[in-house]
């Protein structure tokens, strides 16, 4: 059975990104619209993108340091969804377990991130 890291649930939530941004670019939004499905994309594949970079790091420092950005990337995602949500361009119902997927994956980064720094 393959181990669930933070590295693959995070690579698993950037695809489920990809995925919705398609659904979201192929409607006809305003460029309010738009400005945020390309903000919830960028955050939203960031988070893996430095989660897979801390593998590789250069010292305990550094690998918090990617840590931390996934955080604040990760962070920034949850509020793009809000703001979505809150401003009708997405439904709730569609984008509530993506939104929880965002805070299962903040939890982890900010427990791991703590425990290193103890």
């Amino acid at each position: 059975m393959e181990e669930f890291t933070i590295q693959k649930r995070s690579e698993d939530f950037a695809i489920r990104v990809i995925r919705a941004y398609s659904v979201l670019s192929n409607r006809r939004f305003d460029d309010a619209g738009k400005v945020l499905a390309k903000q919830f994309l960028r955050s939203g594949t960031s988070i893996g993108a430095n989660c897979a970079e801390a593998v590789y790091a250069q010292s305990r420092n550094d690998f918090i340091s990617k840590y931390s950005i996934a955080l604040k990337e990760a962070s920034e995602t949850k509020y793009w969804i809000n703001i979505m949500i809150k401003s009708e361009l997405v439904s709730e119902h569609k984008f509530s377990l993506m939104r929880e997927e965002a805070e299962i994956i903040i939890k982890i980064l900010a427990s791991t991130i703590k425990t290193l720094k103890s």
